[in-house]
């Protein structure tokens, strides 16, 4: 390819298409998610290339696969769509008067437990703004939330934090070591195995290396994102389980062998430089305020 000119002639809507495949299985999927057809979305990848004067994807056999100079290209137009996303809103917000519209993304307990008279409250006294939330576990949000998907993230604090993402801390949350009701009383050794969330997952790391320094093993049999699911595998005598005790509900037919194992954080993200906006900025503050 011809090397690009000194300045770039990118459209958002090209960037915009390249994040889209990164987002989806196929790249039918991906032109079908921003309302064109696929030959329209390979058209435009094409001329982003060309642009460029790098290929972002290469063929293997009948699929396209990312290039070696795809990742940061991929960054960039992640930050770059966020930014216009930021941009369009405050433009509405500058028209209306209000936001009309904040994304919230909350791992289970803080939403179901932690902050739910926040949410209540938030509802009840601003009914012109529209709260949508997404429950899922940390990983996952923190990826939506550097693609301009969600404003806030309420998650486990991580040292692997996502590029252009800062946090403010906002609670500690005690996790404790269950077991089934018959498990034999039983040094850390003997502890296990164990139900517990998804690799990959902040929760489950924390977890981990908390049993490690006990001197437990960490062998797992079960995985599962929601808290309520593994507490019910190890009433089943499927495994042993480390949880928040904090909004889990009963835990009877269960024995708590070690109370406060470890403490995970839980934070409040943003992206670092995001357009303000007095409705998710109000709404920051109210969670904050909760937490203490």
């Amino acid at each position: 390819m011809r090397p690009p000119p000194t300045t770039l002639q990118l459209t958002t809507q090209q960037l915009e298409y390249l994040v889209a495949i990164d987002r989806h299985d196929t790249w039918g999927e991906a032109a079908a998610s921003v309302g064109v057809s696929p030959s329209a979305l390979s058209q435009g990848i094409a001329e982003l290339e060309r642009r460029l004067g790098v290929a972002l994807f290469e063929r293997d056999g009948r699929r396209r696969v990312p290039a070696r100079d795809h990742e940061p290209v991929l960054r960039y137009a992640e930050a770059t769509v966020a930014a216009t996303r930021d941009l369009a809103r405050w433009l509405a917000s500058r028209r209306t008067g209000t936001s009309g519209v904040v994304r919230l993304g909350m791992i289970d307990a803080a939403a179901t437990h932690h902050f739910r008279d926040v949410l209540r409250a938030h509802r009840r006294q601003r009914p012109e703004v529209d709260l949508l939330l997404a429950v899922d576990p940390s990983g996952p949000l923190l990826r939506r939330l550097v693609r301009g998907e969600l404003d806030l993230v309420v998650c486990v604090e991580t040292d692997d934090l996502p590029a252009r993402i800062t946090t403010q801390p906002l609670l500690d949350d005690p996790l404790s070591v269950l077991a089934p009701g018959d498990a034999a009383d039983v040094a850390p050794a003997g502890w296990g195995p164990w139900v517990t969330f998804p690799s990959g997952s902040h929760t489950r790391q924390v977890v981990a290396d908390a049993l490690r320094r006990a001197g437990a093993g960490f062998e797992v049999v079960a995985e599962s994102n929601q808290p309520e699911v593994l507490r019910e595998m190890a009433l089943l005598g499927v495994g042993w389980t480390v949880l928040p005790l904090a909004g889990l509900g009963s835990v009877e037919g269960l024995r708590v062998v070690h109370r406060d194992l470890v403490v995970r954080r839980l934070v409040l993200a943003r992206r670092t430089g995001a357009r303000p906006d007095p409705a998710v900025d109000e709404l920051a503050a109210a969670l904050l305020a909760g937490a203490q």
